[in-house]
């Protein structure tokens, strides 16, 4: 079956696996590190709790038939041996049934995940990560040539990321249409980089070309995916670049790596290095070709509610239109902030609260907090509670099913919880109150860099919390 297979691809089917093996990997460990705070059965949102009310056909998980933090650990880390594994190689060690079923059990485990997340797991990311990881399993080894289907499928995913995500913005913020967004996208983003602060510096002209460049590639170049090599090769050259600017201007957890993943097979790495493919690969056999064949049948059924969402007039970002998230919508930035406002975290130990008391600050991993730290790169590391805060300051409703279990937390104490802080200013004992401020962040200047070494300027806008103890620590929205 010569139509079947493209041999050519080998060694592209080979970097693809192993980055997508590392960027299950990320996903694993950051699952086990911060699960027990967030959604453990002590967490914020405890999965016991969700998995009540909501039933198995909604959200497909191992975690509906039974729940434990002890069982929730053990996935996790097994899902991180299991991608530390096909990163290292191990898939092109076994048969194909074996190296199918090892990437099908990175996908089961990371779904049983994300499908009792919740809010933290709500980001556009985790459903592509989840469509491509289904790709992933009918790709096989190197004992068979890469299916030629499959290669086109993942093409057809990178065209609606980026198409869409082009789509969305030329429909939304008309920044993105006089070209001025990245005027304040660099010092508005979630979570900056320690590269931010100096491309929000760079001069406007210059802003205005990322931008235009932004909209070629993303509603021109995806379309030359889909053409003859080497244009296919060179478009997604251009795709791989521009992620790769994003990553050095911002934190976006693993949505660009998870992108340049997807977009690595569409490159003719043979034509380019003129190496052969290996010597092992065989014909596939009936049973793969037939399993193949179904699987694009069912995602080409299934990318009917994606493509009415494009070319909607409504159209909107990041929708799962199945519960197991095989075909997703994906998109960001359909709006672009012009102001910067940060949720800021107080405690105290007096048992009277005052306006200018002893208030000692929670230090934050990612977002802006202290004005003196330069922001980390931490992507493809996904912090989630950072994430989360940087919603909640744009609008209390964000925040309203985990901020107040977050203040319970931090006045109880509660290792898991600090554990996702970069500083606990109560080492000793916990505090007696808890409040939460608005304040106004923006980038400082050249000039106040050199002379405060300061990369952020804040002002109090209003309180978004009072002043809280243990027995009344529930959240409700400020006025």
């Amino acid at each position: 079956m010569d139509w079947f297979t493209a041999p050519g691809y080998w060694l592209g089917r080979l970097v693809f696996q192993r980055a997508l093996a590392g960027v299950y990997l990320f996903a694993f460990v950051a699952a086990a590190l911060q699960f027990r705070a967030l959604i453990g059965a002590h967490g914020m949102l405890p999965v016991p709790r969700y998995v009540r009310y909501v039933p198995f056909r909604r959200a497909p998980s191992l975690f509906q038939l039974r729940y434990s933090d002890r069982l929730f650990s053990g996935c996790a880390w097994a899902g991180a041996a299991v991608a530390a594994a096909l990163a290292a190689g191990a898939g092109d060690l076994v048969p194909l049934g074996a190296a199918m079923g090892m990437w099908a059990l990175l996908w089961l485990l990371y779904l049983s995940i994300v499908n009792v997340g919740q809010t933290w797991y709500s980001f556009g990311w985790e459903s592509l990560l989840l469509e491509v990881g289904f790709l992933a399993v009918f790709l096989g080894n190197a004992r068979i040539g890469p299916p030629v289907l499959v290669l086109w499928l993942l093409r057809w995913v990178v065209f609606r990321v980026e198409f869409g995500a082009g789509l969305i913005k030329m429909r939304g913020d008309s920044c993105w249409r006089d070209l001025t967004c990245l005027y304040y996208h660099h010092e508005t983003q979630p979570m900056p980089g320690p590269l931010s602060w100096f491309f929000h510096h760079l001069p406007k002209p210059l802003h205005r070309v990322e931008c235009a460049a932004n909209h070629v590639t993303q509603l021109v170049v995806p379309v030359l995916l889909f053409t003859p090599q080497p244009v296919a090769s060179y478009a997604a050259g251009i795709i791989v670049a521009t992620q790769l600017w994003l990553v050095l201007s911002g934190n976006f957890a693993w949505l660009n790596w998870i992108t340049i993943t997807a977009a690595l097979p569409a490159i003719d790495f043979t034509g380019l290095t003129g190496a052969p493919p290996p010597a092992a690969a065989r014909a596939a056999p009936l049973w793969f070709v037939v399993l193949v064949c179904a699987v694009t049948v069912l995602v080409l059924v299934l990318s009917r509610h994606p493509v009415l969402n494009m070319v909607s007039r409504r159209q909107v970002m990041n929708r799962s239109f199945d519960s197991l998230h095989l075909v997703n919508t994906y998109g960001a930035f359909g709006t672009v902030g012009r102001i910067r406002d940060e949720v800021v975290v107080e405690g105290t130990a007096e048992p009277v609260p005052r306006e200018d008391g002893q208030w000692r600050e929670y230090g934050v991993k990612g977002k802006p907090g202290d004005l003196r730290n330069i922001p980390r790169q931490f992507a493809p590391y996904h912090l989630r509670l950072d994430w989360l805060m940087w919603f909640a300051a744009l609008s209390p409703g964000y925040a309203r099913d985990w901020f107040g279990p977050f203040v319970e937390r931090l006045l109880a104490g509660d290792r898991d919880t600090l554990r996702l802080l970069r500083h606990n200013p109560f080492p000793d004992a916990p505090p007696l109150y808890v409040r939460a401020r608005l304040y106004r962040y923006r980038f400082t200047t050249w000039r106040e860099l050199r002379e405060t070494g300061a990369w952020w300027h804040r002002t109090l806008l209003r309180e978004y919390l009072p002043p809280t103890r243990l027995a009344e620590a529930s959240w409700s929205e400020p006025e």
